[in-house]
């Protein structure tokens, strides 16, 4: 009792903390997303106002005088204009006068500052920081400026610096004549502004900028209270969940689900004795059909393991059979190279991978007498044991009949004749047979339903030999065979494989193909045979990666150096 005790307290509280953790991730996302909304809205009203703001000041002024105004101050700017002109013009009635009514707007919309000014572009972009800080960078150059502290109003034709972040928006206005697409945000002595520029546009040229910066005030404590209201409806939320979801599982899942977890448990100390208390959950649900499957389950396992150990032994048995036939096979097929080495006049070498433990791809080659090399390339019909067997009784039944001597089409014929007795598995063998005459270089082959063989002439690239084929051995009895002659000259080259090479498949489902498998050899020509064919082993894997090998992958190469060789041909 204690344990179950302890389960359906740590139940409980996984379950409670899963509803803590999604309710509070809801609400935090609700929250962030709500205060950016709700601050991004209060951003845009303030600086929506703050452009009223500035386009009212400019209002205020007639077009002629701001032409004149900006006249003089560029003028001052270039040097062609002195201060005693523009402080003159300070003390006209009508500067006054719209100073006055500006100062009056600014008061009555508690802006921090509205200033009308011209900007030095040259000196804009030329910021340095050691000037800005020796006062040595003012790049602005005002009309008029009314600020929160009367006494610290700029007079026309006072300079001063620009915020570095102001820098590109300020080229930006003067290079469309239009107001920013984005709103600014400084933080000055008075908290954070929002910052409205206006271009004053002459002749598509933008002359001078109005201003106005409209500070913040109730953002921050809006902002606060709207997060501190948020989060009290999130937690209420919270806790209210949490306790109907917790009432409700407990009584319709949890306390059930326990019950089946503790008759699991008592089973799997000692499963040979099954109690049938599983059947007292009617449910009419899930859970009840949860419980009728888990008794199933344990009728089950006790059978299961009774035939599991009936089943390893017998695996076991049989994996040990089929290591010695996959040691047999392998044994059957010639596996030491340089496979002739007492013969100069050609080289050969061979590979086979099985698909399983044993295979039914096979290779084989052979002096029929000193002046001829049979070659055989084959793959029997199947995978596996089956085609393992009848793989020992085609290579036995070639091998042998090619040595009582004979034509690549009378071998076959006779072999096919063979292997179609008897044959109720319907098993078949495709083949390529050739025998070739060391001294002349000649040879006749037989193609039996087999991939077409590939061919280097010496100094050449490798390319396939298409012709037609005959039908598989095994299918037909006392059918004939088609023979193809062939020949070889000193340093050319020969290859046969089985459809393991061409037809291995990705996790794509595409074939690696005749074309890819051509491009491999050309790739790795004069290498050596050897290295050739491991070469194109490692290309084929690296295009199939994790695939699995559906089928046996063999391959035979062969090189005729001439019947004048007289040396080892590497030498």
């Amino acid at each position: 009792m204690k344990d179950g005790i302890a389960t359906k307290i740590g139940l409980r509280r996984k379950f409670s903390i899963g509803i803590i953790v999604i309710v509070l991730c809801v609400a935090a996302a609700i929250i962030i997303l709500g205060t950016r909304l709700y601050r991004n809205s209060i951003m845009e009203r303030y600086t929506e106002m703050a452009y009223n703001v500035t386009q009212t000041s400019i209002d205020f002024y007639t077009d002629e005088e701001i032409d004149h105004y900006v006249e003089l101050a560029q003028g001052y700017v270039d040097g062609t204009v002195d201060k005693a002109t523009l402080d003159a013009e300070m003390q006209t009635d009508r500067y006054a006068q719209v100073k006055g009514l500006i100062r009056s707007m600014r008061a009555n919309m508690r802006a921090n500052d509205i200033f009308l000014c011209v900007i030095d572009l040259d000196m804009l972009n030329s910021y340095d920081e050691e000037k800005t800080a020796a006062g040595e960078w003012n790049p602005i150059c005002y009309i008029m400026d009314n600020y929160q502290k009367e006494e610290e109003d700029l007079g026309f034709g006072d300079r001063s610096t620009v915020l570095p972040e102001y820098i590109d928006v300020v080229n930006q206005i003067y290079e469309t004549g239009e107001r920013p697409d984005t709103y600014v945000i400084s933080h000055g002595r008075f908290g954070s502004n929002t910052t409205a520029m206006i271009p004053i546009v002459r002749d598509g040229k933008t002359v001078a900028l109005a201003a106005a910066e409209i500070p913040m005030e109730t953002l921050a404590a809006d902002t606060k209270a709207f997060v501190i209201q948020i989060t009290i409806i999130g937690l209420i939320v919270t806790l209210v969940l949490l306790w109907i979801g917790m009432f409700i599982i407990t009584r319709t899942m949890i306390n059930k689900i326990l019950y089946i977890s503790s008759e699991a448990q008592r089973f799997t100390e000692d499963n040979k004795v099954i109690e049938y208390k599983l059947e007292e959950i009617q449910s009419n649900d899930e859970i009840q059909t949860l419980s009728e499957s888990l008794l199933k389950l344990e009728i089950g396992i006790n059978e299961y393991i009774d035939n599991l150990t009936r089943v390893t032994a017998e695996k076991e048995r049989i994996g040990a059979e089929l290591n010695v036939a996959t040691k047999i096979q392998a044994d059957m097929l010639p596996r030491i190279f340089p496979a002739f080495p007492g013969r100069k006049e050609f080289d050969l070498f061979a590979t086979m991978d099985p698909a399983k433990e044993v295979g039914g791809d096979f290779y084989d080659f052979f002096l029929v007498d000193d002046d001829h090399l049979a070659m055989v390339m084959a793959d029997v019909s199947g995978k596996g044991v089956p085609a393992a067997l009848f793989m020992v009784i085609a290579k036995t039944l070639i091998k042998n009949r090619a040595q009582m001597g004979g034509s690549p089409s009378e071998i076959l014929g006779f072999v096919n004749d063979q292997l179609c007795e008897g044959n109720e598995a319907e098993l078949f063998v495709t083949v390529w047979l050739g025998i070739l005459e060391i001294s002349t270089g000649k040879g006749m082959a037989a193609n039996a339903g087999h991939e077409h063989p590939v061919i280097r002439r010496a100094g050449g690239d490798y390319e396939l030999v298409e012709y037609k084929h005959s039908p598989a051995v095994a299918t037909l009895e006392g059918i004939p065979f088609r023979e193809h002659e062939f020949e070889m000259f000193p340093n050319d080259e020969l290859f046969v494989y089985t459809d393991g090479v061409a037809e291995a498949t990705n996790a794509n489902n595409e074939l690696y193909g005749t074309e890819r498998m051509i491009n491999a050899l050309n790739n790795n020509k004069d290498k050596g045979m050897d290295n050739l064919l491991h070469a194109l082993k490692k290309d084929v894997d690296e295009f199939v990666g994790d695939a699995p090998q559906f089928d046996d992958i063999t391959m035979l190469g062969m090189v005729y150096y001439g019947p004048d060789v007289n040396s080892d041909p590497d030498e």
